[in-house]
């Protein structure tokens, strides 16, 4: 479980052109919203946009906590490897997160739209939070904001629900939280520089392809697990019960 937890911090951390389209945008707007003399020192800005994420990574922990418990039902009442299906498919979500990170799947963000129904009830929630005065203010920004609709969020509640525990969900979502941090609180501090780095051609089609090979190896370290996790047949127990058959 160790590299499972491992592997959704790296997926996190390179999902940098993802979050910054869609958080950039977001947190750049709340940053802007401050009041000048919060703004034009980084040192005060720092424990805003601290706050923000942290309350974004507590939504993403919560739900990794919910999707886990209901993982280990549908797991413990599958008639088939319910574990290897879920982790399969979450391999192939991530496979498509790749392509749209890189630009040559951009209909697989279409996957976000799954979420517009919850979002619909809680962004006006978020507006009543507009303008941030405070850090624990924008906390409880970032704690509505966690649940903005983004498909590499799902792809890792999908994730979750492989863990087939409440406790290892969490965690699962705690650290791909935890990998999409770097850049979102560069890119709330300095919004302008990250921004034009992440326009340079060749980023998004390598932190593309890493995701995509990230895919790849985690669904087939899940079909090797499955495979030596495959019960022997007891021939002991069948040549004993095959021996008092005949006597």
């Amino acid at each position: 479980m160790e590299i499972t937890f491992l592997s959704a911090f790296f997926v996190g951390l390179f999902s940098t052109v993802h979050c910054i389209g869609m958080c950039g945008g977001i947190i750049g707007a709340l940053t802007f919203s401050l009041p000048e003399h919060i703004r034009n020192n980084r040192w005060h800005l720092i424990p805003y946009v601290s706050a923000y994420n942290i309350g974004r990574i507590s939504s993403y922990t919560l739900a990794g906590a919910l999707v886990g418990g209901l993982g280990d039902n549908l797991i413990a009442f599958s008639p088939v490897n319910g574990h290897l299906v879920l982790q399969l498919f979450a391999s192939i979500l991530m496979i498509g997160i790749g392509l749209y990170l890189a630009g040559w799947f951009p209909a697989f963000v279409k996957i976000e739209h799954l979420g517009k129904p919850i979002w619909k009830k809680l962004e006006p929630i978020s507006q009543k939070l507009i303008p941030v005065k405070s850090p624990v203010h924008a906390y409880l920004f970032g704690l509505v904001w966690g649940w903005l609709p983004c498909g590499l969020v799902y792809t890792a509640l999908i994730w979750s629900a492989t863990a087939a525990s409440v406790k290892d969900g969490a965690l699962l979502m705690l650290a791909f939280g935890a990998g999409t941090l770097p850049a979102v609180m560069i890119a709330g501090i300095l919004t302008g520089w990250f921004t034009r780095l992440i326009r340079l051609t060749y980023i998004r089609p390598t932190i593309g392809l890493i995701i995509i090979i990230a895919a790849l190896f985690t669904g087939y370290l899940a079909i090797q697990h499955a495979g030596h996790n495959h019960p022997a047949p007891a021939v002991g127990n069948d040549a004993t019960s095959n021996h008092q058959h005949h006597m």
